[in-house]
């Protein structure tokens, strides 16, 4: 037996998506059960970074995807769905904040939920970067999230967050430094 055989190539898993979105897009709620499944946890994590508290985080998650199954008809399939639903929820983080004017909860409860989450081997390395995370300015820190964790071009951020381009870069740079001043180290790369 070969591997091939067992596991799904990355061609036959796109296939399956976008099968399972056609049947989403169709009303199937089955199928977009499974879609929420496959993409609950990266937005859940997007929205804790974000909003800094874990109530906060699990509202807007759930509003992303309220908002996913009414505007799935309308999606065009010209990005990864992974992509445009983290673009729905940044809506939704973003229209949150507006709406409620809400402070972050403390950065340790933050980093201790973050921490939970990704289990990482150094615990304590992980929960005081994402303090120091917590402390940044908020367009610093939703830069920082979007270009510099989630790996978003700055023109995919500056769309996401209306800013201009040159502006997601110099908050990523800013982000950067002040990242690496709260840290004692000498450069930070994210």
């Amino acid at each position: 037996m070969v591997y091939a055989d067992i596991l799904p190539l990355p061609d036959a898993a796109e296939r399956l998506e976008a099968d399972t979105i056609a049947r989403a897009s169709s009303g199937d709620q089955r199928a977009f059960e499974s879609l929420y499944r496959a993409h609950v946890g990266w937005v859940f994590g997007l929205c804790l970074r974000l909003t800094s508290d874990r109530g906060h985080a699990q509202d807007c998650t759930q509003e992303t995807f309220v908002a996913a199954w009414r505007a799935l008809p309308k999606f065009e399939r010209r990005s990864r769905f992974s992509s445009w639903v983290h673009r729905i929820a940044v809506n939704v983080v973003l229209a949150h904040r507006e709406r409620s004017g809400q402070k972050p909860v403390s950065s340790e409860e933050h980093a201790e939920e973050l921490h939970k989450l990704a289990e990482p081997a150094d615990a304590s390395a992980c929960i005081d970067l994402e303090r120091a995370i917590q402390r940044l300015p908020p367009g610093a820190r939703d830069v920082l999230v979007l270009a510099g964790i989630f790996g978003y071009s700055h023109d995919q951020t500056a769309e996401m967050l209306g800013i201009a381009a040159g502006t997601s870069k110099a908050q990523l740079h800013r982000a950067r430094a002040l990242l690496s001043s709260q840290l004692g180290l000498g450069s930070v790369s994210i």
